[in-house]
């Protein structure tokens, strides 16, 4: 799973300018050495819930590599579910992964999803050997369906931002989470490291406020507004949209490890899985409205 993931890692921070923006920051500011030493909480898939794909299709391959299935999650306004999925060694991250409910979208924008989706006959995932390294690492980069026109691109963004950045995007990887809390004072804390993002250029999402809290107080995230990538669409159109982002995310000692000492700390004495709200907020890293502070 290392191997694969580090693959997908290497296409993700090409297309992404402010995940070495913020490596290089924080090396030069003593928090880390390099890449490796940033602990990575979670990476985020999005996909779409039709015939064959979605969920169920996309999940097969991380459970063939011993993460295990957790809670599921609702966004009703934004019309997804997602699931998380803890890994089987903590030195690898947590997935999430989300699917649009397309059947709960309107008449018009399904008909254009569908146009784009027709042609998977059967859950391509079955067609892979999950244990070959180079051909699930592919999978992530093979587009399933051909492009879209940025007239359709458009009319799906108009309805569900989500749609229109799976439609183009596909399978690349969302985003990845550095874990702030594993990094060394003062910026082991939300309110200091977005601090220190701000005065390196990174634009963070607001919406909810830049730091999004759980009910309970211990998980607590903020994340950057995705960085534009220039789509061409069919017949050679073009257009800037949004492509990935960064996640941030603090994760509090649950009340009964409080007293443990520092060297004795390990990811299961800290608040685990997601909350539905602060999520919710994430989501709208690329959002137009993020896009457009």
């Amino acid at each position: 799973m290392t191997q694969i993931l580090d693959a997908l890692f290497k296409v993700y921070e090409s297309r992404v300018p402010d995940v070495r923006k913020i490596t290089k920051a924080m090396i030069n500011k003593g928090m880390v050495s390099d890449q490796t030493d940033i602990v990575n909480d979670h990476i985020a898939f999005r996909t779409m819930g039709v015939d064959h794909l979605g969920i169920a299709s996309f999940e097969k391959i991380f459970l063939a590599h011993g993460y295990k299935k957790r809670e599921y999650y609702h966004f009703e306004n934004k019309k997804l579910d997602a699931y998380w999925y803890s890994p089987p060694t903590d030195d690898l991250p947590r997935i999430f992964i989300s699917e649009l409910k397309v059947e709960q979208l309107t008449e018009a924008t399904q008909k254009i999803i569908t146009h784009y989706t027709r042609k998977i006959t059967a859950d391509p995932v079955d067609a892979l050997d999950l244990n070959e390294v180079e051909a699930v690492a592919a999978f992530f980069q093979t587009p399933l369906w051909e492009l879209p026109s940025k007239e359709d691109y458009e009319n799906l963004l108009q309805e569900s931002e989500y749609a229109a950045w799976v439609i183009y995007n596909r399978y690349y990887l969302n985003h990845y989470t550095i874990s702030v809390h594993d990094l060394p004072q003062p910026y082991n804390r939300l309110e200091s490291f977005n601090e220190f993002l701000k005065s390196i250029g990174i634009k963070l999402n607001d919406a909810g406020g830049e730091i999004k809290t759980s009910q309970d107080g211990l998980l607590r995230q903020s994340s950057s507004v995705a960085n534009q990538v220039e789509a061409q669409f069919v017949q050679g159109e073009k257009k800037t949209i949004a492509g990935s982002y960064v996640e941030f995310a603090e994760r509090s000692l649950l009340p009964e490890f409080i007293t443990l000492d520092p060297s004795q700390l390990k990811r299961i004495h800290r608040r685990e899985g997601f909350e539905a709200s602060n999520a919710d907020k994430i989501f709208e890293s690329t959002f137009t409205s993020q896009l457009k502070k």
